[in-house]
């Protein structure tokens, strides 16, 4: 793939300044880029794209210096840069089809445009939508739906009666639908509560490799949509994720948790079963959530409280050592006013 700066700028609406004729045939990040490569830079980073050997760079429209090497300057860099990287790096694409070595089972629903590799197993009553890839080793369950154009990669798994939406992408050994953790015990013995419910994805939702999601106990457990969860993550039965959320890898959310729109999950964050958590909030990374939390708020921290607050608490206990000698120090002093 090649490409002159001014097809470049022409494709992301961006305003170029240097010679339109350069020709790049790569995008790298600035670290890599050599004359040939495109790179970007937010402002933060804008004297390190200076100064490297990049061909040209994508600049947020907010940079009002003089820039040394070919600029184009767009209103959002790293979504032009996407659309830069789907272009010099197309999706794979595979024959369409359905392969003699899949396994597709009794009265199964299959649209146009489907793509099943090799060793993919598509059992009894499943729907499968247009233009959906499924790639070797997918297990589909029964009465299971797959919406249209959907990527279901290696090894993945959807268990009996689970929803999956449009352009949904689920990555590598995830498992949509196992069962939902639920026991009653009894003189020390614990026995299975049978979990009958589903998983409902909506539409784009994008689900990373070997997560679990479980199947309600009953009703659905529901993931909202545009919501993206990353690789390791575990959601609990019935929780109801909000639009739009973003849960980054190894956050675990109990069972019972409603989540608002657009609430952003930082890696490591856990919370307890049955609250509900407001839309449009962050959580840092680690936090723990341990009750019903309003919408809007920026937390941290175990139990999680307003990040400041947080930040206070953090700031005193870097101090803790020397107040502790201050005391003993104190203590000792008032120990021999006493004594005389």
């Amino acid at each position: 793939m090649k490409m002159t700066l001014q097809e470049i700028a022409k494709l992301v609406g961006g305003r170029l300044e240097g010679d339109s004729s350069i020709v790049i045939s790569s995008v790298n990040n600035i670290e890599g880029a050599d004359n040939a490569s495109i790179t970007f830079a937010d402002e933060a980073h804008v004297e390190a794209a200076a100064v490297s050997k990049a061909g040209a760079v994508l600049l947020p429209n907010t940079v009002k210096t003089d820039f040394p090497l070919p600029a184009i300057y767009v209103e959002d860099t790293r979504a032009a840069f996407a659309v830069l990287l789907t272009t010099f790096f197309p999706p794979i694409r595979h024959e369409k089809g359905i392969s003699e070595d899949a396994h597709i089972g009794k009265d199964v629903t299959i649209g146009e445009g489907v793509t099943i590799l090799p060793f993919a197993y598509v059992d009894d009553h499943a729907v499968i939508g247009d233009g959906v890839t499924i790639y070797p080793h997918v297990y589909v369950g029964q009465y299971s739906e797959i919406g249209d154009y959907t990527v279901l990669y290696s090894s993945v798994t959807i268990r009996e009666h689970c929803k999956v939406g449009k352009r949904v992408i689920i990555h590598s050994s995830a498992v949509i639908g196992a069962d939902g953790f639920g026991f009653t015990t009894k003189d020390g013995i614990h026995t299975k509560v049978p979990q009958v419910g589903n998983v409902v994805l909506e539409d784009d939702v994008e689900i990373g490799a070997h997560a679990g999601i479980d199947r309600a106990t009953i009703g659905s457990t529901i993931i909202g949509h545009g919501t993206k969860v990353d690789n390791l993550v575990h959601i609990g039965h019935n929780c109801h994720i909000g639009a739009n959320n973003l849960i980054v890898a190894q956050v675990g959310i109990s069972g019972s948790t409603n989540t608002g729109d657009n609430v952003t999950f930082g890696g490591q964050t856990g919370t307890v079963g049955h609250i509900n958590i407001g839309g449009n909030s962050v959580f840092a990374a680690r936090s723990g959530i341990i009750g019903n939390t309003p919408e809007g708020v920026f937390y941290a921290g175990f139990p999680a409280r307003p990040h400041q607050e947080w930040l206070r608490m953090q700031a005193h206990l870097q101090k803790i050592t020397d107040m502790s000698k201050k005391i003993k120090a104190l203590e000792k002093k008032l120990a021999e006013l006493n004594t005389k």
